[in-house]
């Protein structure tokens, strides 16, 4: 799994999108954890992480942030919640921003999602990615998430301002 030891990319992409990235100590409780242990953490506008939070789990976390509804983000506290397409939207934007971190890059996101543990209906990340996707593609879309090359547009959803 990627673990990144320079949070400063994750910083600065994070903070395009509004999102607060705050990375603690190897020792201290991850504040706002809902799998616990290493996993990423949100409260309000703000996501945690150690050096040894895996990179899926940042950028899955900051996907829901970023997925999510204002009125959700403002009382966001732990469990991100959302439906079973927003779900998938997240799984699908994660992929796309692991593409904009050096040494990231959506075959090792995939590989790492695949690894986690997480469920898809083919079987793995890449084929859910490649076969069965559409449907998150076109949420991210209709909520101008990303653009129609499949491009980030850097804001949240409801957001007004652009980078």
């Amino acid at each position: 799994m990627l673990i990144l030891a320079d949070a400063s990319q994750i910083r600065e992409m994070l903070g395009r999108f509004g999102l607060s990235f705050v990375q603690l100590e190897d020792a201290e409780p991850i504040p706002g954890s809902y799998w616990g242990d290493f996993e990423a953490g949100l409260i309000g506008d703000r996501l945690y992480a150690r050096r040894s939070t895996p990179l899926h789990s940042i950028l899955h976390e900051a996907c829901h942030w970023i997925c999510m509804d204002a009125e959700r983000r403002a009382r966001l506290h732990t469990d991100a919640g959302g439906d079973y397409a927003e779900e998938d939207a997240v799984c699908y934007l994660q992929i796309l921003l692991a593409d904009a971190i050096p040494g990231a890059g959506r075959d090792r996101m995939l590989r790492d999602m695949d690894d986690w543990g997480y469920s898809f209906r083919l079987g793995s990340a890449r084929a859910w990615l490649e076969q069965d996707a559409e449907d998150a593609r076109d949420w991210l879309l209709a909520h101008g998430l990303i653009d129609a090359r499949e491009r980030p547009t850097w804001r949240a959803r409801g957001a007004t301002r652009a980078d």
